[in-house]
């Protein structure tokens, strides 16, 4: 089979054509699993040393420009790790212009003690990447180096700066490959454009941020180009997190770790619903997707005294939908905290779930509901749903916003029909939402919360509408916005009667060819001989 080649993006290279390249120099000599490993742990390495080589150029010329010419004093000041700021020191043994040249022979070993040297680094690199894994793997060196040569190509220039490169290498094993991709493992991937709406609801771009289920770090990753948007200094970004799938939570730290980013993942993979690592703490925002509809969640530890959900009852040992919820509730700081999170529909109107809902609506804890577009996900092409809540409807400034009480109240949006984004070239069905899509959503958001909007009269027809608690109440506390959201019944604008005739009047034309088609087919056939009954 010839391979694929490279192809340009405008003035870039396709990332994809690069990672096709890199799995079809694997081909036969490692499980999908390893390939990933391999390919993710590469790029991690040719990441971190591109920034680190960037980040010393600058310095060797700060040095000179000081009037710091000698050679053994500039190399003294480079090799200082606290010189480097909001850029993750590289250890000698694992800089990728040095692995970038070793021979063939000696690759092996030189990439597997890059990643000991990585792991005694310190905390910031400690646990980003698995150990030992190019011999554990068995890939033929030539075949590495290919590899290598391939992942070369790849510059934070290019592919870096503005996205979670990370990420996007895992999503191409997701979408392309299915990975292990299903939700209650672990192995799943929130598409940019999710995430960004998300962000774009909740603005987490001061204080602290809190995901339980981390999966790569990718929401942590767009919070942070929201803290650069608006105070231009990432190291404002302050997360905290939990994942509990080893490979996945290499990825987050290997994703955090590149960009600088402050970071408490606590000790090791684990669930948060068997360890909470961050027992005690409360957080400014919560940005979260968990697994959906997740079974086999349930310990008798998750019941001890002063468990989360203390004060609503315990959820379902069948569904951790409703578990996820109040663990978050739990988790956003008194008074002030937001949380914005997705889940499947069906947590809007369970019937066993009914008094926990009626409890976190009654007490003003949801403060909006955005059931979105099906195909959003490579891995499921079901619709799922937004959820905010806040601690705090009771209005003043909030990031420069006048907002308005907006108590007794909960905004239902309904965005399935925003399907007209197809991404072209991939396998599956897939759609996404645009910047103006994201825009318009958070505007009809904003402009709901906002001094001078009367909430009794906030709606559009098939998109949004504001609903009081007397409303929700009379239909069982259910939260499925079609419940409450006007659709528009075009049927009553038929005049049935011309329908009918313009109907009956096209079948006459259609049975009159018909018959005229049939006639002339008879005659040729008598002109050929043939007898026509």
């Amino acid at each position: 089979m010839a391979r694929k080649t490279i192809k340009k993006e405008g003035n870039s290279l396709n990332l994809e054509s690069i990672l096709f390249n890199c799995r079809d120099y694997l081909r036969g000599s490692a499980s999908l699993n390893d390939k990933r490993d391999v390919i993710l742990t590469l790029v991690f390495l040719r990441f971190i040393g591109e920034k680190f080589d960037d980040a010393q150029a600058e310095m060797r010329k700060l040095c000179i420009n000081n009037g710091v010419t000698d050679e053994d004093k500039i190399a003294s000041f480079l090799a200082s790790p606290a010189r480097y700021k909001n850029i993750v020191y590289v250890p000698e043994a694992a800089r990728w212009s040095m692995l970038i040249n070793v021979p063939v022979s000696d690759l092996v070993a030189a990439l597997d003690d890059a990643l000991q040297a990585i792991e005694d680094s310190g905390d910031t690199l400690k646990g980003c990447v698995k150990l030992s894994l190019f011999t554990s793997v068995k890939i033929e060196p030539n075949e590495l180096k290919k590899v290598m040569d391939e992942i070369n190509k790849i510059s934070h220039k290019t592919f870096g700066e503005e996205k979670d490169l990370i990420g996007r290498v895992y999503e191409y094993f997701l979408k392309s490959f299915a990975v292990n991709a299903t939700k209650e493992d672990g192995e799943f991937y929130t598409p940019h454009d999710i995430v960004e709406l998300i962000a774009a609801f909740i603005e987490p771009f001061d204080g602290t941020l809190y995901d339980p289920c981390c999966g790569s770090g990718g929401m942590f990753i767009q919070c942070a180009k929201y803290v650069k948007a608006k105070q231009g200094d990432i190291t404002a970004v302050n997360v905290f997190g939990q994942e509990k799938d080893p490979a996945t939570f290499r990825l987050a730290k290997m994703n955090l770790a590149m960009r600088g980013i402050s970071h408490h993942l606590g000790d090791g993979p684990i669930s948060t619903f068997d360890k909470d690592w961050h027992a005690g703490l409360v957080f400014d925002y919560i940005m979260a997707n968990p697994p959906f509809n997740l079974k086999h969640w349930f310990t008798k530890d998750v019941t001890r005294p002063g468990a989360n959900w203390a004060d609503y009852g315990t959820p379902s040992e069948s569904n951790a939908n409703y578990a996820w919820i109040l663990h978050m509730f739990a988790k956003l700081k008194a008074g002030k905290g937001i949380a914005g999170f997705l889940l499947a529909n069906g947590a809007l109107g369970d019937e066993d779930t009914v008094a926990i809902r009626q409890k976190l609506i009654e007490n003003d804890k949801v403060e909006a509901i955005i059931v979105l577009p099906r195909e959003l996900f490579y891995t499921t092409d079901i619709s799922v749903t937004l959820w905010i809540l806040n601690q705090n409807k009771c209005g003043g400034m909030h990031h420069g916003r006048q907002l308005r009480d907006r108590r007794g109240e909960i905004l239902f949006m309904d965005l399935r029909s925003w399907t007209d984004n197809p991404v072209k070239g991939e396998q599956k069905k897939k759609v996404e939402l645009k910047a103006d899509q994201v825009k318009r959503a958070a505007d009809i958001y904003f402009r709901w919360q906002s001094v001078g909007t009367d909430g009794a009269n906030f709606a559009e027809p098939e998109l949004y509408r504001s609903v009081g608690f007397d409303e929700l109440k009379g239909n069982n506390y259910s939260l499925v916005p079609s419940r409450y959201i006007e659709f528009v019944d075009r049927d009553t604008d038929i005049d049935y009667d011309k329908v009918l005739a313009e109907t009956a009047s096209a079948v006459s034309e259609l049975l009159t060819l018909q018959r005229e088609n049939d006639a002339m087919l008879r005659n040729a056939l008598k002109q050929l001989g043939y007898e026509c009954r």
